[in-house]
């Protein structure tokens, strides 16, 4: 056969030929950066250029490739943005949001590994929204609540709020119910359950801004009254 027939023959992807759930949802995202991919799309839409420069180690190769076996396996889509954005960008699909409970559990899984921040450690602040997420599951009153660290903001919907769509975004939201503001040390305490959230408030290494329920909630750390 000559050469270049072969190499026009499309590749089998990588599969372990079992019969086994845990193995199939493997052979879709067992692949080196796949589920970290999937970690920044959970936050919304984001661009090829936005992806490659929240996932500081990885190539530009493998991220082209890792999007696109995600695209084959039905967990995103890309789509181009309509004007004046005009961009293309990647979104996952109902399958690839319904990784937020694994990426979660593997999260507080790995909470205790994080030890002390070395000087090789990449850190972006939205990476602390799926531990914080277990943090604020408890509370009784939903909403859009902003999260700031020192090395940035985010914002998580909580309750009600996230249903049907991502559960935490990039930046402060355009109008949150309230805003929790943590130091690195209480961050990493609650990630690894260190401490609660009460325990942050009380001892003055979160501060929570705002009012109504969902901050009267985080200020007690308990679930607001009704």
């Amino acid at each position: 056969m000559p050469r270049q027939q072969q190499s026009a023959r499309p590749a089998r992807r990588r599969s372990y030929d079992q019969f086994c759930p845990a193995a199939r949802a493997l052979d879709s995202v067992g692949d080196r950066w796949t589920l970290l991919i999937v970690r920044e799309l959970l936050a919304g839409p984001r661009r090829y250029t936005d992806l490659h420069a929240d996932l500081p180690g990885v190539s530009t190769d493998v991220l082209a490739s890792r999007l696109r076996d995600m695209e084959q396996g039905g967990l995103a889509v890309r789509r181009r943005l309509p004007p004046p954005a005009a961009a293309a960008v990647y979104e996952l699909t109902e399958r690839g949001r319904g990784l937020l409970p694994v990426l979660a559990a593997l999260a507080e899984w790995g909470a205790p590994a994080l030890g002390e921040h070395r000087p090789t450690d990449a850190v972006r602040a939205h990476w602390f929204a799926l531990p914080l997420l277990r943090v604020l599951g408890g509370l009784a009153h939903g909403g859009l609540l902003d999260v700031r660290l020192p090395e940035g903001e985010f914002h998580i919907r909580t309750g009600a709020e996230a249903e049907g769509g991502a559960v935490y975004g990039y930046g402060p939201a355009d109008r949150p119910d309230a805003c929790l503001v943590l130091g690195g040390e209480a961050a990493l305490d609650l990630t690894r359950g260190a401490c609660t959230l009460a325990e942050a408030v009380a001892d003055g290494r979160a501060e929570v801004l705002g009012e109504g329920p969902l901050a009267d909630g985080l200020r007690g750390g308990r679930p607001a009254r009704t």
